[in-house]
């Protein structure tokens, strides 16, 4: 497997062992996405992912359980079609073109899915009472990269305004406050 593939697997192995240790009485739970619960966080990565990379770069994925009914399974419907598709040579190196320019899907699952996950882990934990504590090495990758494009990321409407953190603040809180998030 590719360096990005590893990266994914791993933060979406995380992901997912929040996902499962939701407690079913704190899925309607607020997350700290404004009007989102806890299932909503997960709904919008088992919307937006297969959506996009269906319309963009032709990959199908099986149909699932609903996020209303099971979550967890909605979510490692997604998460198994992603591996596979890192895992074929074929699959993980088709260029399609987006709004971030042409890339693969090896490189766009690296560039913006890895990083979604990565942040979303840390909306379910949030909202729920889990360990909150996010891959380091992640952080400080995500950190970094994302200073140059701010303002390109909060034109797009996916951050809110960014939040004043002290500066002793922890890399991870540093992050979710770039992102908009209270940490």
């Amino acid at each position: 497997m590719s360096e990005t593939a590893d990266r994914f697997a791993a933060v979406a192995a995380r992901f997912t062992q929040c996902v499962e240790a939701v407690p079913a009485e704190a899925w309607n739970n607020s997350s700290p996405c404004a009007g989102w619960t806890t299932r909503d966080v997960v709904r919008h990565l088992v919307d937006w992912v297969p959506g996009f990379y269906s319309a963009n770069a032709g990959l199908t994925f099986p149909a699932g359980p609903s996020v209303d009914v099971d979550p967890a399974g909605a979510w490692a419907v997604v998460c198994r079609t992603l591996l596979a598709a890192l895992a074929d040579p074929e699959v993980s190196a088709r260029e399609f073109d987006s709004q971030a320019g042409r890339m693969s899907v090896e490189q766009s699952i690296g560039m913006i899915v890895t990083g979604d996950v990565l942040i979303h882990t840390w909306d379910v934990a949030r909202a729920t009472g889990l360990d909150e504590r996010l891959d380091a090495a992640e952080v400080h990758g995500m950190f970094e990269g994302m200073q140059a494009f701010d303002e390109i990321l909060r034109s797009s409407g996916q951050f809110g305004p960014r939040v004043t953190v002290p500066e002793s603040a922890t890399e991870q809180d540093k992050l979710l406050a770039f992102t908009g998030r209270q940490p």
